[in-house]
């Protein structure tokens, strides 16, 4: 009897030494999984954050959740649960630069549309007030000084716009342009001036 009761107790050591063995060896994979995990999530959160911020948060839960399981020493669960979380990333990835590619199109368009109608809308509006400024009887609906400012603002803005596009910077060139634009046509109300047919 104490022979069994040996015996029993051996093999219940055995056991107990393989299992720390098996969670030893897979701890180091598991950990791994999850430094990969977090190389390829950091590399693409900018974006990612900016463009489909939904999808993001998504991903990061799962992140988590990877991390709860290596907490808890359940490194199985990680090694599983680790390559459809990598490809979710790299997915995220993909969707980011899609979502980007598409604002960035239609922003281009927006800018083109914008600088093909700005430039002659100053030129008009800048006629204007020199033709106003050699006059001596103004009419009393013709607010020059409103004019103007805000003919300075208009083309403050659109330099602003030109210089965020060169750099790349879509959405503030359009952002700017359009403040530019609503400027502008303010100062021709005050001007009772005529903008160009391709400003309208």
């Amino acid at each position: 009897m104490k022979l069994i009761r040996c015996i029993a107790s051996n093999w219940v050591i055995a056991c107990a030494a393989l299992l720390f063995a098996a969670c030893t060896n897979q701890m180091e994979p598991a950990q791994n999984a999850l430094a990969n995990i977090n190389v390829a999530l950091d590399s693409v959160s900018a974006e990612a954050k900016m463009y489909v911020p939904d999808q993001l948060a998504a991903v990061q839960g799962r992140v988590a959740d990877l991390r709860a399981s290596f907490d808890k020493k359940d490194y199985a669960a990680v090694l599983s649960g680790a390559p459809p979380v990598l490809a979710e990333v790299k997915s995220l990835g993909a969707a980011a630069a899609e979502k980007k590619s598409e604002i960035e199109k239609a922003l281009g368009n927006e800018w083109r549309e914008l600088a093909a109608a700005i430039p002659p809308m100053l030129e008009a509006i800048s006629t204007r007030v020199d033709a106003l400024s050699k006059t001596k009887h103004i009419a009393k609906n013709v607010d020059l000084a409103a004019g103007n400012s805000g003919l300075a603002d208009a083309t403050a803005q659109w330099a602003a716009a030109q210089t965020a596009f060169k750099a790349g910077n879509f959405t503030d060139a359009v952002t700017a342009a359009k403040d530019a634009k609503t400027k502008a046509e303010s100062a021709a109300t005050a001007l009772k001036a005529t903008l160009p047919e391709t400003a309208k």
